[in-house]
Order: structure tokens, then C-alpha cells, then sequence
């Protein structure tokens, strides 16, 4: 009885087949499959739920309803493995920190900010005084979080290798 051995994962197949004996595709080596077959990283499934959630309550509340379809719209194709989705996804949260980081600056005005006193959180029926500095630095945590979260090698080897620049397909 002769034994059939396996190639190593590691030797990439150079063969080719062709194709209508007009083309010659090489043939993809195991190492590209395992790239593309990466699974969804856990961290980049909690960030797209929080997007959803954050873009649900956006659009239940009325604020910036365009904004909240578009970054929803950006969480399916981040779903669908979009490589474009990758590179929305790390404009976005840059983008957001460098927001996040000027809210202090953006949101002083003297003539409408009284300093010193803490801003009241509600959440539910939790309520809560807190200085601006806290939620400033909780947001800028968050949207750091997210930047790191966006730029993980694990999530860059979650997206397909094909650069697709339609992330409705």
C-alpha cells in the first residue's frame, strides 16, 4: 500500500493550470488561502457593535442621520471583508481622535461655557456630575482605543488582499 504525502504549508505551489489553453493562472499557494480565510478578530466584531449601536441611537435621536447610514454602511462592508472598508475604517477613527482631541479647544467659549462647574451625565436613570476633563479624557481613551483596534495587524489580515474600492459589491 503507498502512502500519499502532503507538500509542507510552508513550499508555495508554483504550478499552473490553464485556463481555455489561452491563460495560465498560477495556482494559489496554501499560505494565501490561510491568509484569506483569516477569521473576524473579536475586537474588530466589539468595534463594529459599538459603531451599530452608536449609529442605531444617532438615528433614533435624529442627530446626524447621514452620518450614522454611512458609518452603518461601513460596518457592512467591514462585515463583507471589504478592503476598502479597512482603509474607511482607519480614516475614520484618525480622524475622530484629532476631533476628539480639539473638543476642548472647539467647545471653549467664554461667553457660553462656565468653567469650573462639572457637566451632569445622565444615563438611564443614572445621574451623575462630572467634570468636563473626565469625559474629555474618557472620549480621547475611546477613540484611542479605536485607533488601535483599526491598526492591528489581526484586523489588516481580516480584509481581503484585493483592493476594491466599491464597498457595495
Amino acid at each position: 500500500m503507498e502512502r500519499h504525502t502532503s507538500k509542507p504549508v510552508e513550499e508555495a505551489v508554483t504550478e499552473t493550470v490553464s485556463d481555455t489553453g489561452n491563460q495560465e493562472l498560477p495556482k494559489a499557494s496554501a499560505a494565501e488561502l490561510a491568509k484569506s480565510k483569516a477569521k473576524l478578530p473579536k475586537r474588530l466584531l466589539a468595534l463594529c457593535f459599538f459603531f451599530a449601536i452608536a449609529s442605531i441611537s444617532g438615528i433614533v435621536a435624529k442627530q446626524g442621520v447621514l452620518f450614522c447610514v454611512l458609518t452603518l454602511m461601513m460596518v457592512v462592508a467591514i462585515l463583507g471583508r471589504q478592503r476598502t472598508a479597512m482603509y474607511m475604517l482607519q480614516g475614520y477613527t484618525v480622524i475622530q481622535l484629532g476631533l476628539v482631541s480639539m473638543l476642548p479647544v472647539i467647545l471653549y467659549d467664554p461667553d457660553n461655557l462656565v468653567v469650573g462647574n462639572p457637566s451632569i451625565f445622565r444615563l438611564g436613570e443614572l445621574e451623575a456630575k462630572v467634570p468636563d476633563y473626565v469625559i474629555f479624557a474618557i472620549l480621547i481613551l475611546l477613540s484611542m482605543l479605536q485607533v488601535w483596534i483599526a491598526f492591528t495587524p489581526k484586523v489588516k489580515a481580516y480584509f481581503n488582499s484585493k483592493i476594491n474600492m466599491n464597498i457595495m459589491s
